[in-house]
């Protein structure tokens, strides 16, 4: 019972009662009117009013906080997940108090569709929404968000930097905060030499929904290492933020929250305090390998990394060169180093109001990123570096320090929050909770993820199972026999170097079978109305 049901429900109760105590007595007896009217009523409609509000309050205060972090840009290159290169304490911390979902995947390799899936509890292809300027509400002007759920049944809901995407023509959705978004800029410099001579580059402008040919603007760096404080950079200051929510919330215990804090590192342009560079050797960062594209495989797939090429110094067309992708390699760790530390600082200010115990942690990245792999940069693909994504939950009655190879998705988040806090799950979600395994990690509740990218008129469809990805390119609607197809066994080939659709047609039917139960994908959707 939300306070509003509640201070609803005392009036009706108080107006009946009032209307029975000046009511006639129609047949009662003279002792029965009496015995009604002599009571102090004002005293008596007070001690119920503050009796319903105090068990209003007793409801509230069982309810388990949330803490949703959102990390932009962040594959799983972290010390939880096996890679002992990266300095990530802060979140291997996390992850010892909770479970790591080492097959975790996204719906969508790109920030605005990602996130929809998160929010809406809704795929891509559900929503007909594969791009970054067209705002969910074009597609579903009625959905009920995830924190859209939570406020109806007692949350605050709060958004510190970035949780939907906002630029390239998409802005917030004020609906799903109790108070509106706090806001950080995913593209920032400490340094001018960093930025444009004048006004913006073209990245920030994009980002900041500038209108107008952005493309004759300058160009940015893709890298930083400044000699600043933390602050100086967006996401020291959404921690900052951070520590000043939780300890408000630490004196409004009988209003649960739901506190969204997205990180905007590790995201182009890797920018970061030159003592997250220091923890690196860049002459120890291994060069990766394989440096094509896996053979075989549509010359559309993979990406041309356009949005590395939107900064300074990068070639417009061809393959970095050495000493700019050791850069890169740098940049990306010296980022999530960063990032890691901001997080650190949260989850100190989480333990020190004592709100830890009762509050439920999620950690995700919205998708992965091509490291040099197979001669990519960015994400924008539907293999694994950019589908798998770092998903950990640390919650009341999760085994500390556990892991699971249980296959999930981003759409599963929203009914597996609800379960966790013992709300009801909107209607219409299409995914799954994963609730069975935070208290099995042996369990499963799905066999296979589905994620989707789009090329030009084609849209992927992939299945992935334990073993197996199956990608399906076609124009939505088209013929299956139509389609150009992937596939990839990462138990005999985990480096995905060959496709394999034309040798082993068996499992190619097999996991068709498996798309099979999916609808077709909409297209993309095309309006101009505002939502």
């Amino acid at each position: 019972m939300t306070a509003a049901v509640g201070v609803r429900r005392v009036a009706s109760i108080s107006y009946a009662l009032w209307e029975t105590a000046s009511m006639k007595p129609h047949g009662k007896t003279p002792a029965m009117k009496t015995s009604f009217s002599v009571l102090p009523w004002p005293r008596v409609l007070l001690a119920i009013v503050l009796a319903f509000l105090a068990g209003d309050r007793a409801w509230a205060a069982k309810r388990p906080h949330v803490l949703l972090i959102c990390v932009d840009d962040l594959k799983p290159l972290l010390g939880c997940y096996g890679h002992a290169t990266v300095k990530s304490p802060h979140i291997d911390r996390l992850a010892a108090r909770g479970m790591v979902f080492e097959a975790a995947y996204c719906n969508q390799a790109v920030c605005a569709p990602s996130r929809n899936a998160l929010l809406t509890g809704l795929r891509p292809q559900t929503l007909g929404i594969y791009d970054l300027g067209t705002n969910f509400r074009q597609a579903v002007p009625r959905a009920v968000t995830l924190p859209q759920q939570f406020q109806r049944h007692g949350y605050r809901t709060e958004a510190l930097g970035k949780i939907f995407h906002v630029g390239h023509g998409n802005h917030e959705d004020p609906a799903s905060w109790s108070v509106p978004h706090w806001k950080a800029n995913v593209v920032a410099y400490a340094l001018p030499e960093s930025r444009a001579p004048a006004g913006l580059t073209r990245e920030e402008a994009l980002f900041s929904n500038q209108r107008g040919n952005t493309s004759n603007l300058p160009r940015g760096a893709a890298w930083e290492a400044a000699d600043a404080p933390d602050n100086a950079y967006p996401d020291g200051r959404i921690a900052e933020e951070a520590i000043r929510r939780l300890h408000k919330a630490k004196d409004q215990a009988d209003e649960p929250f739901f506190l969204a804090v997205g990180f905007v590192k590790p995201h182009l342009p890797f920018c970061a305090p030159q003592k997250y560079w220091d923890l690196y050797d860049p002459a120890k960062f291994e060069l990766p390998t394989p440096a094509v594209p896996p053979q075989g495989a549509p010359n559309f797939a993979p990406t041309g990394w356009g949005e590395l090429r939107q900064y300074r110094d990068m070639p417009q067309s061809g393959p970095l060169n050495e000493a700019q992708a050791r850069r890169l390699i740098h940049g990306y760790h010296a980022a999530v180093s960063y990032m890691d530390a901001q997080l650190g600082r949260v989850l100190d200010a989480l333990d020190e109001t004592g709100l830890a115990e009762r509050t439920i942690v999620v950690l995700w990245g919205d998708h992965g990123w091509h490291l040099g792999d197979h001669g990519m940069w960015c994400k924008h693909t539907n293999y694994e570096q950019a589908a798998r994504i770092p998903l950990i939950v640390a919650a009341p009655g999760v085994e500390a320090g556990s892991k699971t190879r249980a296959l999930v998705e981003t759409v599963d988040l929203y009914p597996t929050l609800c379960e966790l806090a013992g709300l009801p799950a909107s209607p219409g979600l299409e995914g799954t909770s994963f609730v069975p395994v935070l208290h099995d990690p042996a369990a499963t509740t799905k066999e296979s993820v589905i994620h989707v990218y789009p090329r030009g008129q084609r849209l992927g469809r992939a299945i992935r199972t334990a073993r197996h990805r199956l990608i399906e390119w076609k124009r939505p609607g088209a013929a299956a026999d139509a389609a150009v197809l992937e596939l990839y066994d990462y138990h005999a080939d985990p480096q995905e170097t060959q496709n394999l659709a034309d040798q082993q047609p068996q499992v190619v039917a097999q996991l068709r079978t498996l798309l099979d139960q999916h609808p077709e994908a909409k297209p993309q959707l095309r309006t101009s109305k505002k939502p």
